[in-house]
């Protein structure tokens, strides 16, 4: 990483963007800050060059593209480093899930918590898939984005829950399968409207904000997808399958052999 300054003109970070991806670096990145005399460089040198010279490279054609610019001191992060962004990030995915939980578990019921917890799992492994199916860069932002998916799916299935759990004290003799149907066919349009909102917003953000937002954006538009999904179609059967109190009665799981079309 370089930082960059032309003052007092502004950074043209079109141009510089420009000239990094001319060099053929990994993951080229140009942003600016401040009042926009400043600018951040990132990329990541080829397998087995010196770092030393491919920062030389990156001011030459820096310097060629703005004319006259200021460097500070180029900052490396090395494979240690990157080790602790991810181990860190992954202690951060699994703290959140287990509140969760824990949050389900205290508000309703044992098997709620569990719907629940399945139903993250699933969102975090594929949104893991999609990073890297398009190959993005897991940084802080990323996992913040991972982080908010894992919000409002939990959000998503929360309100799937609470009318279900609405339903079960109302309709005391329905079937639980046809309790659940009804629960989620009550909240299926308040669920689609808001994730189709929250893409459509995500959408103009991918497609205008730019490089350095590009991924998180990505991430934060499948993960909503996909947290959609799992509320209907994961954390419900499970809640099928585990049976749920109903009353004064134990729970009743729905047993393979009463299974019908």
């Amino acid at each position: 990483m370089i930082e960059l300054s032309t003052a007092p003109k502004q950074v043209d970070l079109g141009a510089a963007r420009a000239a990094i991806e001319r060099l053929n670096l990994g993951d080229p990145q140009v942003q600016g800050f401040g009042d926009g005399t400043a600018a951040m460089v990132r990329y990541q040198p080829p397998a087995g060059a010196s770092a030393d010279q491919v920062a030389g490279e990156v001011r030459t054609a820096i310097t060629q593209a703005l004319g006259q610019v200021k460097f500070d001191p180029p900052d490396v992060v090395g494979a240690k480093v990157s080790g602790e962004l991810f181990s860190s990030g992954l202690m951060a995915l699994g703290l959140a899930i287990l509140l969760m939980m824990i949050y389900i578990w205290f508000r309703f019921e044992l098997q709620f918590g569990i719907g629940a917890v399945v139903a993250l799992f699933h969102d975090v492994i594929l949104t893991f898939g999609i990073i890297a199916f398009f190959r993005l860069e897991f940084s802080l932002t990323t996992v913040a984005a991972i982080l908010t998916v894992i919000g409002y799916s939990m959000n998503d299935t929360v309100v799937v829950f609470d009318r279900l759990r609405e339903n079960l004290r109302k309709y005391k003799r329905m079937p639980l399968r046809e309790v659940i149907d009804l629960s989620i066919n009550e909240t299926l349009s308040r669920t689609i409207i808001t994730g189709l909102t929250a893409v459509l917003a995500l959408a103009g953000l991918a497609v205008f904000g730019g490089p350095t937002l590009l991924g998180m954006s990505l991430v934060l538009m499948f993960g909503i997808i996909i947290g959609t999904y799992s509320s209907i179609y994961v954390a419900a059967p499970v809640i099928l399958l585990w049976g749920v109190k109903r009353g004064e009665e134990e729970a009743q799981p729905l047993k393979p052999a009463d299974v019908r079309p």
